[in-house]
């Protein structure tokens, strides 16, 4: 049963990856209150002008246009099926920016006045109700992964998953914070998806735990959590490294939409493989054994 490939004593330096991470989000904290995200446009408000172009076309036509008239933070993005359409995104710009810019864009792509499908000022109201709306969807996603383990394993299993899913949170918003990378609608889907998809390799450990506390009765819940660990270890490193791959080519290789996107999954996706095997399933034997010992005292007591 115990025979594996790794013999790492995960459990053995528990200390030192709560360490790692602590450190980490700690920095991030202090980031956040000294020099706060760097929100885009979506959060600040801005100006959106979509066009249909009708043709393929480069952006950096587009961007020479804005940069003639001073634009200092933009989005460009490629839209519709066939990639003819083009989303612009703004800083707030006076009305008569744009105005000027929707007809050098007529211009120098020969469009009519059909062709401009939005031109709109949004506010920064947006953003709040965006970002009112991630805290809400990963207070819901916590509850329900919280009851779905607890159901799938236990209680101490699906609490301590539920923390390590938290953690990537806070790592990932930590690495944005102290880079001053661009939080974006982008950011946000990541943001969910990484909370969602490093479950996966805790599940794998988890239901390996439960197997083998089964078959090591006599083993602490040390032991039985690294031989777990490392028994699942090759596959882990296998299925991350496959979605890794993918995720760097989207990021060397795609458009600047795929990058945005591609680059908070890089980092969400590589701790949340830390997070499964260093602190989710230490966090696990730290309760179990917190458990064993107020059973053990309680027993004391009445004897």
């Amino acid at each position: 049963m115990n025979g594996h490939r790794f013999h790492i004593d995960v459990i053995g330096k528990t200390k030192i990856w709560f360490t790692i991470s602590g450190i980490m989000i700690l920095i991030g904290i202090i980031a956040m209150f000294v020099n706060g995200f760097n929100w885009g446009i979506d959060f600040t408000g801005g100006t959106i002008m979509e066009f249909k172009i009708g043709k393929p076309f480069d952006t950096k036509d587009i961007i020479k246009i804005l940069n003639d008239y001073k634009v200092k933070d933009y989005q460009i993005q490629k839209i519709g099926t066939k990639g003819d359409h083009v989303s612009i995104k703004t800083s707030p710009i006076s009305d008569q920016t744009r105005i000027a810019i929707i007809k050098e864009i007529e211009k120098k792509y020969n469009l009519t006045e059909s062709d401009l499908i939005m031109s709109q000022q949004v506010g920064p109201s947006l953003g709040a109700e965006i970002r009112s709306g991630m805290i809400l969807a990963l207070v819901v996603a916590s509850l329900v992964m919280l009851t779905y383990l607890g159901i799938r394993f236990n209680f101490e299993m699906s609490l301590a998953a539920v923390i390590g899913l938290l953690h990537n949170v806070f790592i990932l918003i930590s690495v944005y914070a102290v880079f001053r990378i661009t939080v974006d609608s982008p950011f946000i889907a990541a943001l969910l998806t990484v909370f969602s998809y490093s479950l996966h390799d805790t599940i794998v450990i988890f239901d390996r735990i439960r197997d083998n506390l089964k078959v090591m009765r006599r083993a602490d819940y040390a032991e039985v959590a690294n031989v777990s660990v490392n028994q699942t270890l090759v596959r882990s490193i296998n299925v991350v490294l496959t979605v890794l791959i993918m995720l760097l080519l989207m990021y060397f290789l795609g458009p600047k939409a795929l990058k945005d996107f591609a680059l908070p999954l890089l980092i969400g996706i590589t701790w949340g493989a830390y997070s499964s095997i260093f602190i989710s399933t230490p966090l696990w034997v730290l309760i179990k054994n917190r458990e064993k010992r107020k059973k053990a005292s309680v027993k004391a007591a009445k004897a």
